[in-house]
């Protein structure tokens, strides 16, 4: 099979880097695919973590899986968070967006079900992915780094290199301090964005609305961001939030998933998505 496809690696098992109802999602989509090509649902087999707390609420996703590796418990960077102990598919949250994850995997020669380390800190960081955007001529809003382009030859281009962000040009899209960052949103125009590039979940981002604002809200997204670089963007009132989900691999071949309307993510989505998926008790 996986010769046929052009592949170069047979995958019998996948340890998941994650808990609750994202590893539940991953065996069921991944063993339903391997019963319609193989008629073999255990053709993959699945490793679980399991902290101790997982263990004492008998979690779905440990009768599920194959077998199960114990992980300390408390905080996630003891455990689904601690690139230094996990590998392989990563879910969402956690570490699936360190790119630390795919980065060591590829030195210890272990497959990643994921982007690799270089596409993920490109692409996840909001500094960067703006960077990027720009480079191949997508509109965005007025930000800190208006202008700023990488370097991306025709001849990068034409062979659909990677784009490379220098750190010099990640830095002159930040805003290091108020002085600057006042500066910065006279030059946008008010209402501005304040965000952390680490930031995330509603955490490191404040809008300001006059220049009287500006410091106070800098200092909190400061605080709910340790050590995150900072930027500003314009703000894009009446907006929806949407999404587009591209699938692709390492072989150059990238389907769209479609989009999606996250605007009632903030709050609702896990609610929505859980009383989706799960059915009734009257119908177990």
């Amino acid at each position: 099979f996986v010769t046929r496809f052009g592949g170069n690696r047979v995958i019998e098992k996948v340890l998941i880097a994650n808990n609750g109802i994202a590893a539940v999602k991953c065996m069921r989509s991944i063993r339903r695919w391997a019963y319609e090509m193989f008629r073999n649902e255990r053709a993959i087999r699945f490793v679980v973590m399991v902290t101790p707390e997982d263990l004492k609420a008998n979690a779905e996703y440990i009768k599920m899986a194959d077998h199960y590796v114990p992980v300390p418990g408390g905080a996630n960077n003891n455990n689904y968070a601690n690139v230094e102990l996990i590998a392989v598919w990563a879910g969402w949250g956690h570490a699936s967006e360190n790119p630390k994850l795919p980065e060591l995997l590829q030195k210890n020669g272990i497959a990643f079900l994921g982007p690799p380390s270089d596409a993920m800190w490109a692409l996840g960081d909001k500094v960067a992915s703006t960077i990027v955007a720009k480079t191949v001529q997508i509109p965005t809003l007025p930000w800190s780094g208006s202008g700023l382009v990488a370097q991306w030859s025709k001849e990068e281009q034409e062979h659909q290199q990677a784009i490379s962000i220098p750190l010099e040009t990640y830095a002159q899209g930040c805003v290091k301090d108020v002085e600057e960052g006042l500066e910065v949103a006279k030059r946008i125009g008010y209402p501005v964005m304040i965000k952390a590039a680490e930031g995330g979940g509603g955490k490191g981002i404040r809008k300001v609305e006059a220049a009287e604002e500006f410091g106070t809200c800098f200092r909190q997204v400061q605080a709910e961001a340790p050590g995150s670089p900072i930027f500003l963007m314009k703000l894009a009132q009446h907006a929806r939030h949407l999404e587009v989900q591209v699938l692709a691999d390492e072989y150059g071949n990238a389907i769209s998933l479609f989009g999606r309307d996250c605007s009632i993510q903030r709050r609702h989505q896990k609610i929505i998505e859980e009383a989706f998926f799960w059915p009734p008790p009257s119908s177990r």
